[in-house]
């Protein structure tokens, strides 16, 4: 049997090299837990914080609400999120979250494990 344990917050945040803190806070897990087939992230939102949209050629994602509330943009659909919400996002489909008044903490789950460069950025897609 094997296995690895880590608290979340033992990961370093990516955002701070990024120049993104204190409106996000990312925490990637996959590296930290020797992940082989998958990867995931913590990613906590400020208020009214706005990721940047993106797609993947290759991995489907799962994002899980695990605290506030916001918004969920896919393709040309918005939806709202609250605790617990799950929504799992097809290959291809772009994506970008929207956090709510209280800000919003999420878990992203991916597979399969992917190289670098699997995701596009989508500029200037969520105008609203």
């Amino acid at each position: 049997m094997t296995y690895t344990i880590t608290n979340l917050k033992d990961i370093d945040d990516a955002a701070v090299g990024y120049g993104l803190s204190p409106d996000l806070e990312a925490r990637f897990g996959r590296g930290p837990l020797e992940c082989e087939q998958m990867g995931f992230s913590y990613q906590r939102y400020a208020p009214g914080y706005r990721t940047f949209a993106h797609r993947h050629r290759t991995q489907e994602e799962v994002v899980v609400v695990i605290a506030g509330s916001g918004r969920l943009k896919i393709d040309d659909d918005i939806h709202p999120l609250q605790r617990l919400d799950a929504v799992r996002v097809g290959v291809g489909s772009t994506r970008a979250i929207e956090a709510g008044d209280d800000g919003l903490e999420v878990l992203v789950f991916g597979a399969p494990q992917t190289p670098p460069g699997d995701a596009d950025i989508v500029e200037d897609w969520w105008t609203d």
